[in-house]
């Protein structure tokens, strides 16, 4: 019999939903466009079975891949668990084997040295295959509309690297994705390689590079002609997973770096220049990053301190929940430059802010249009609890980076939103002109809608809402793909 231990990570609006199935033409509210006709997939963790330890991390749960296919003005749903390897055995034996978050050294006898990822934390579809991604394991390949699992792949053995990261990117000039692992040598290594898969699928090259100190890359950023990668001071080492505690802690005595690596078959880790931060702050997910002549610009949401209180400061300080407070900065560093430091740090919005996105065809490239999850603690909140993290998202924003204006929606006092995705207009309408499609979640109902937002009138609220009849467990990421996509 199932008992979920009665922690935060598995009660309330993180409460385990574990289903499996297909709802055709969801209950429309309002009108969803006709001219949407794709697929948003999205993934989240949801353990089979009860974790082996009460106090393991929200995000060890099994993936289960969310699909919305939007056609003809409707919405079918359909969700699945990604079969990894880690699935697999532990549906055989009835019960989980693998033990705390990122520690082999916690899993069962039966289960060592076998692959621990669980594919949970982001869904992207590429030469006509889904890669559900975490930043841990090799990416799982499934298919994009029935979600029946194909296995990990290693690219026909070319790609070297042991891992592959969560935040894939598609470059909108060559169509390849390109995406980096760390740890690609065995957990807890300094190693980590950049690469490039065709639209095709095919890998194209695999760059190897080592980072100053192990720590969380869970995002990275693209432009035309270089990888960008942040080096933020969520660590660790074996004494820790020794001791049992938390895979990550965050450590406020090591500096914060910005990499430039080249893009390209025949770069080396020697051609990456390391840029050091003026100060050490947090910093995780990355709305773009572009060139200005020999400028890099990076922009991402900076906290003053540890945004996780999950993983917390490793010297034992406590968490601090102001300094925790995300708002959108801009990076910059100059390539013609001898200096080794950051040129600018910028401050770009005053709201409390994460999840940021993108019209992905601007990609590496100068861009006007960003959207991401807002906290408003000035509106008016009936829940008590919010993400795993403890923000409370009650708002989607959009920032104008070329007239500095700002436009929001409210999800009401009884909602968060899940992270927003842009899908657009038509394949060559200007940008940001299209829609914004998010889950929001009602946590005194406990249902889930999944709202669209027209892009540029955020303010206008909802277009249409497809009517999920049961609350889908907090995610992670997902990611629009058009109809012509699907097929390789």
């Amino acid at each position: 019999m199932s008992h979920y231990p009665e922690t935060p990570g598995f009660t309330g609006p993180l409460r385990p939903l574990r289903i499996e199935g297909d709802i055709l033409d969801l209950e429309i509210e309002g009108e969803i466009p006709a001219a949407m006709n794709g697929t948003f997939h999205r993934v989240h963790p949801d353990g089979q079975f009860p974790p082996k330890y009460a106090d393991d991390q929200f995000f060890n749960g099994d993936g289960m891949v969310s699909l919305f296919h939007f056609h003809d003005g409707k919405v079918d749903f359909r969700q699945r668990y990604a079969q990894t390897d880690k699935w697999k055995v532990e549906r055989a034996a009835g019960k989980s084997l693998f033990g705390a978050y990122r520690n082999p050294l916690t899993d069962d006898d039966s289960v060592k040295g076998m692959i621990r990822g669980t594919a949970n934390t982001n869904v992207m579809v590429h030469a006509g295959k889904l890669y559900a991604m975490k930043e841990d394991s090799p990416v799982l390949i499934m298919d994009p509309l029935s979600l029946e699992t194909e296995g990990y792949s290693n690219f026909g053995g070319k790609l070297k690297n042991q891992t592959f990261n969560a935040h894939a990117k598609i470059d909108p000039g060559t169509g390849n994705l390109c995406t980096f692992g760390y740890a690609a040598k065995g957990l807890l290594t300094t190693d980590c390689s950049y690469y490039e898969i065709s639209p095709s699928g095919e890998l194209l090259f695999e760059t190897e590079f080592e980072v100053p100190y192990y720590c969380m890359m869970h995002d990275y950023g693209l432009t035309e002609d270089y990888a960008v990668f942040h080096i933020v001071p969520s660590t660790s080492n074996w004494e820790r997973l020794q001791a049992g505690l938390p895979h990550f802690g965050f450590d406020t005595t090591l500096p914060v770096y910005l990499g430039i690596l080249p893009r390209g078959a025949g770069v080396s880790g020697k051609d990456m220049r390391w840029f050091q931060a003026p100060k050490t702050v947090f910093a995780s997910h990355v709305m773009n990053a572009f060139q200005d002549g020999t400028k890099i610009h990076f922009d991402i949401p900076q906290a003053e301190n540890n945004s996780f209180p999950f993983f917390p400061d490793i010297h034992g300080a406590p968490f601090d929940a102001e300094a925790a407070l995300p708002y959108l900065h801009r990076w910059t560093v100059d390539l013609g430059s001898n200096s080794a430091e950051f040129s600018a740090v910028d401050r770009l919005t005053d709201w409390i802010d994460e999840f940021p996105r993108i019209d992905e065809r601007y990609v590496g490239r100068p861009y006007r249009h960003g959207w991401g999850l807002v906290m408003d603690r000035d509106m008016p909140m009936e829940f008590v609890r919010g993400r795993a993290s403890g923000f409370k998202m009650n708002k989607i924003g959009h920032w104008d980076h070329a007239t500095g204006s700002q436009d929001f929606w409210w999800a009401g006092p009884q909602s968060i939103v899940q992270e927003p995705c842009f899908v657009p207009r038509s394949a060559d309408s200007p940008e940001g002109d299209g829609w914004i499609i998010a889950l929001v979640d009602n946590l005194i109902t406990n249902y889930t809608d999944l709202v669209v937002l027209d892009a540029l009138r955020l303010g206008d609220g909802p277009v249409g809402r497809a009517k999920l009849p049961i609350r889908l467990r907090s995610g992670l990421h997902g990611n629009w793909a058009d109809a012509n996509k699907l097929a390789a």
